[in-house]
């Protein structure tokens, strides 16, 4: 049987709306769905493990893999540098499994330039005054950095127009099932229908 083809999503969000909840709730519940693990310059935190949640590379070893075009997107957020494998998404694609990323707005640019066949999808907050509330409730930030987070949080929904499908985290069980609608919607598409049930379509279609 001829494999399908995954399809690519991009999610992206300004810090505090939700989206890594979203993204990790979405992978225990779905199969043959994955996220790509981004490579990142920045610090290790508190129970974040190297290969599960980043890879933790330096600064000489992130630009070497960008001199060798390793990267499908990369970008600098705050003071460190976020880059996607090449290799790691094309290999899920070819097996044909669906892919997250979790990346910004200009990586987003970046991917839709590369693979235009993908989806993208942008996590709002039902407010400003929730996004703060979200970024102070975590305690992990000074007054400085959450000041900072917030102007570049609005300078990301700034570009919520340039993605396919919106989605509102208000609720986060809604939030949660309208993403799993858009990931089904495409796998029940036609021509991805078509390859796997192959074997029913021409039994039923022989019947008579």
């Amino acid at each position: 049987m001829i494999m399908n083809q995954g399809k690519l999503y991009i999610i992206s969000a300004p810090s505090g709306a939700g989206k890594t909840s979203l993204v990790k709730k979405l992978l225990s519940e779905m199969q043959q769905l994955s996220v790509s693990v981004s490579h990142t310059t920045r610090a290790m935190r508190e129970g974040e493990q190297h290969g599960k949640d980043y890879f933790f590379i330096s600064v000489d070893e992130f630009k070497k893999m960008k001199t060798q075009h390793d990267f499908l997107e990369y970008a600098q957020v705050f003071d460190n540098f976020y880059g996607t494998s090449k290799l790691s998404v094309t290999e899920n694609l070819n097996q044909g499994i669906d892919v997250i990323l979790e990346i910004d707005w200009q990586g987003a640019q970046q991917i839709r330039t590369m693979m235009p066949n993908c989806q993208s999808i942008f996590i709002l907050p039902p407010s400003i005054e929730v996004l703060q509330q979200r970024l102070e409730s975590r305690g992990q930030d000074s007054e400085e950095v959450i000041a900072r987070r917030m102007k570049d949080s609005v300078t990301e929904m700034s570009h919520h127009h340039e993605f396919d499908y919106l989605i509102v985290n208000d609720d986060f069980e809604q939030a949660l099932l309208e993403l799993k609608s858009i990931i089904l919607s495409h796998r029940l598409q036609k021509s991805r229908q078509q390859t796997k049930l192959n074997p029913l379509l021409n039994a039923l279609c022989d019947a008579g």
